[in-house]
């Protein structure tokens, strides 16, 4: 596994992101993946998914999706997130990092990162796939319906907030999608609970989304970041499993 640090140039700013590619004697390029980050951002956790997913053949990039805000070492937690009292003091402190990126700014950085991830090295000219996490599952939707013609495959993984009663609902907007969605979510979490999650399936379903959709049984809100308290090793596993089945039917020329 080979990894280094790049910067994105956006109309904002600079952001950094990290990129993720195996060790291959092939000199074939390879499909490339973005990696949308949850609340906590570009960190130890999120570059070793990014290793994994990498190795399964793919060229990763993971933006930090707070440049605005510092770099990733700047807006990283200090603490241990598996103490409640440090978790909390966390979260509210991103909050307003997290509100800032609505989806105008999304989506202009979104066009960025794509942009990025098509131009590295080894990168094959083909649509790519998009794995986002928490607050990443809205944008990796918001990209997909973005740049459609871009993207062949997302998957979204204990998102909250797909179902909401603002007009700019991620559920609501879903028709431009031409990829194949992956939604796993998880039913202990408060940010889309059981009611969200229907109206989240019929939307796909009425929208003319491909996708597959199931629901997590004893996974809490970030079941996949084994940082966190909500680990939940079976489930993580299990998204993994299937995320590498997604990419490798949409992504590979079989």
């Amino acid at each position: 596994m080979t990894a280094d640090t790049i910067v994105v140039e956006t109309p904002d700013g600079r952001a950094e992101a990290y990129v993720a590619r195996p060790d291959s004697p092939d000199s074939a390029d390879l499909p490339g993946v973005l990696f949308l980050t949850d609340a906590i951002g570009l960190r130890p956790q999120t570059r070793a998914m990014a290793d994994r997913i990498a190795g399964w053949g793919y060229v990763v990039l993971v933006p930090n999706l707070f440049y605005r805000h510092g770099s990733a070492a700047e807006v990283a937690p200090a603490h241990d997130l598996l103490l409640p009292e440090d978790r909390s003091a966390f979260f509210a402190a991103a909050k307003p990092r997290m509100r800032a990126l609505a989806d105008d700014r999304g989506a202009v950085d979104l066009e960025c990162y794509l942009d990025a991830l098509h131009t590295l090295p080894g990168v094959d000219a083909g649509p790519v796939g998009i794995t986002g996490y928490c607050m990443g599952g809205r944008l990796a939707l918001l990209a997909a319906r973005t740049r459609p013609d871009a993207v062949a495959a997302v998957g979204v993984f204990h998102a909250g907030g797909l179902v909401t009663d603002d007009p700019g609902s991620p559920h609501l907007h879903l028709s431009p999608i031409t990829a194949f969605v992956l939604a796993i979510h998880a039913d202990q979490d408060a940010s889309l609970p059981a009611v969200a999650v229907a109206r989240f399936e019929h939307a796909l379903t009425t929208s003319g989304v491909t996708h597959h959709a199931t629901v997590y049984p004893g996974a809490a809100h970030g079941y996949t970041m084994a940082d966190t308290a909500s680990f939940h090793y079976e489930a993580s596993e299990h998204h993994f499993a299937e995320l590498d089945a997604l990419f490798d039917r949409t992504l590979r020329h079989h």
